[in-house]
């Protein structure tokens, strides 16, 4: 389970700069807690850093930020590593309660709500923790909402089609519901598409993505696992997936400045309704105003030009 990996890792993490603190510098233990702290946080602005530094380097022409735009991305792009990886992937249990997904009514009309649910799907190397904070809006503006985590963390993308079909049915089982509305974060897009390839779209009213590598990203060659390898690009995997052309309504939402997919303009799918939102990093996304604003117009069947 990926919570439980993520805390072992932390902890060892954090054990190591106490014991470089403490038997290296001969700190005393507060100063080595802030050292560990230190270490934690130097560790992930890092990453960040060379995320963007081989985007840069991988970068598809996009209209540019200014100064002030493009640090606040890079600020925000790293509080949402740290939040994500350090915080609440760890400790899932604390922030994510069961999914609800109970019938609700219409009081002047007397019958059950008429929308359909909406399925979140995680991406690479996350867990259903990854909603915290879009599910939150998503049911604040009144949609039932489920959740998945697919296991295991780095095996094949087409391990994941079986479990979603499970939880498509479950979820449709509970709610009463003929359809829903599937939303797909980075590969989790990709992993909705291969379930839409392999079942049909009889029961998904519409698909919606979240900075999905639809065309593969060159930072998958440094991932681990078969699903890493699936999202290089003109993988032999991505180039089944592309045939046939999406089969129902799909909107691709991304933005031109993503860190993890690159070149950005791998982001797009034929055949699909696209918005860009500039300025915002790719974990990011899960906790921006601007994508919740889009997101919900998308799930809505209406345009959102405000988001750009």
């Amino acid at each position: 389970m990926l919570s439980r990996a993520l805390r072992r890792s932390l902890a060892l993490e954090v054990a190591l700069y106490v014991a470089l603190a403490i038997y290296g510098c001969d700190a005393s233990p507060a100063t080595a807690a802030g050292v560990a702290l230190a270490g934690v946080l130097a560790l992930r602005a890092t990453l960040t850093a060379v995320t963007y530094a081989y985007a840069w380097a991988c970068h598809s022409p996009a209209p540019p930020l200014s100064p002030v735009r493009a640090v606040r991305m890079v600020l925000g792009e790293y509080a949402a590593c740290v939040l994500s990886f350090v915080l609440i992937f760890p400790f899932e249990r604390w922030w994510m309660a069961p999914d609800r997904l109970q019938t609700g009514a219409d009081p002047a009309a007397g019958r059950p709500d008429a929308r359909p649910p909406v399925l979140l799907v995680h991406g690479y190397s996350c867990s259903r923790a990854a909603w915290w904070w879009l599910r939150r809006r998503l049911e604040a503006a009144g949609w039932r909402v489920a959740t998945i985590s697919l296991e295991p963390i780095y095996g094949s993308i087409d391990e994941y089609v079986e479990p979603l079909a499970r939880r498509i049915a479950a979820v449709l089982a509970e709610t009463g519901a003929e359809r829903l509305l599937l939303v797909g974060h980075s590969m989790g897009g990709l992993v909705a598409r291969a379930y839409l390839q392999r079942h049909g779209a009889a029961r998904v009213a519409r698909l919606v993505t979240l900075g999905t590598p639809h065309q593969g990203s060159r930072i998958a060659h440094l991932g681990l696992g078969e699903n890493a390898r699936q999202m290089q690009p003109d993988s032999a995997w991505l180039q089944a997936l592309a045939s046939p052309a999406p089969v129902l309504d799909t909107r691709v939402l991304y933005s031109p400045h993503d860190n993890f997919v690159m070149p950005q303009e791998r982001l797009q799918l034929p055949g699909a309704t696209s918005q860009a939102i500039a300025g915002v990093g790719h974990l990011a996304m899960l906790y921006s105003p601007r994508v919740a604003r889009a997101l919900l117009a998308a799930l809505a069947g209406t345009s959102n030009t405000g988001a750009a």
